[in-house]
């Protein structure tokens, strides 16, 4: 349950929405609902019977992460898609989430849904552009399907210090020219053009996990 999930990760519940017959789980403001009303207000189409308003951490400071990586979605729309790397990146031992303008929003509820309260147990923070990581002391290291000047194989690379893992727009990925220090790529057998963006972020995020691990 995701209301229980966020207070299990230290977040403030405001106002709890229960169905008649169930009990509260946050000791916040509580309002009865039937089932039939829950219904109408969640966004899903067969919703848990605890819906719930959560107060937004505090935003984070990229500057505050002395030591560790951090997945940067950049212009990623797709909830399910960030939901899913958010997730990926808290198990693989993220210290941040970074997102850019035209990112949907990482507190949208399909977003938390496809995180499955993950995103409770990380820092989120938005970026004015992807060169604040590198005024951050941050190493930018770029994803591509296509082979860029000077791009290795994910797992060739060395994911040591403060690394900036950047995923790009479903469609277009990240620009050719964006300021990135390193580029990657998932070398694949079989015919296909690419992996989705929430896979690779996947498998390269738990390569960094992997590396970290061995040191």
């Amino acid at each position: 349950m995701l209301v229980r999930a966020a207070l299990d990760a230290g977040l403030s519940v405001v106002e709890e929405f229960v169905v008649e017959g169930e009990s509260p789980v946050s000791g916040a403001v509580i309002h009865r609902l039937d089932a039939a009303t829950l219904e109408r207000v969640a966004s899903t189409v067969s919703p848990q019977p605890h819906i719930a308003v959560v107060a937004q951490p505090p935003s984070a400071s990229l500057l505050a992460i002395v030591d560790g990586w951090v997945l940067v979605a950049d212009r990623v729309q797709d909830p399910g898609n960030l939901g899913t790397m958010i997730r990926s990146a808290v198990a693989a031992g993220a210290a941040a989430v970074a997102t850019t303008p035209g990112t949907v929003d990482p507190y949208s509820p399909k977003v938390v849904r496809a995180s499955a309260g993950a995103l409770f147990h990380v820092p989120c923070i938005e970026v004015a552009s992807l060169a604040d990581l590198g005024a951050a002391g941050f190493t930018t290291v770029g994803t591509s399907s296509h082979t860029q000047p000077g791009c290795v194989d994910h797992d060739a690379y060395d994911f040591a210090g403060r690394i900036a893992l950047v995923m790009g727009n479903e469609a277009a990925g990240l620009e050719p020219d964006a300021p990135i220090d390193a580029w990657v790529t998932i070398r694949q057998v079989g015919p296909v053009e690419s992996l989705n963006v929430a896979m690779a972020t996947t498998v390269i995020a738990f390569e960094i996990a992997r590396q970290r691990k061995r040191r």
